[in-house]
C-alpha cells in the first residue's frame, strides 16, 4: 500500500533555501524526488528510527529529511529539511 506524503511548511522553506544555495540545484531536485518516492513505498524501511519507530531521518545526497509516519492515515509528514554537502 502506498502512503501519500505531505512536506510542512517548514520543510518546503528549507528545501527552497538548500536549492538556492545549492551549486548543484539538479541533485538537490533528483534527491527530493527519490526521497519522496521511497517514502511513498517503504516509510518504515528506508528511514533510520530516531526517538519511536514512526519519527524517522532519511538520506539521499545531498539531502537529508525527518518525517513522521502516521499509519492510520497511511500518510508520511516530512517535518525538516537539510543539506548535506
Amino acid at each position: 500500500m502506498n502512503y501519500s506524503v505531505h512536506w510542512t511548511d517548514d520543510a518546503l522553506d528549507e528545501l527552497a533555501t538548500v536549492w538556492t544555495a545549492a551549486s548543484d540545484r539538479n541533485a538537490v531536485t533528483a534527491a527530493s524526488h527519490r526521497l519522496e518516492q521511497d517514502l511513498m513505498r517503504e516509510p518504515f524501511t528506508r528511514g533510520i528510527r530516531r526517538d519511536s519507530s514512526i519519527n524517522r531521518t532519511a538520506t539521499d545526497l545531498p539531502l537529508g529529511v525527518d518525517y513522521e509516519i502516521i499509519e492510520d492515515d497511511k500518510k508520511v509528514r516530512i517535518v525538516r529539511v537539510w543539506t548535506i554537502i
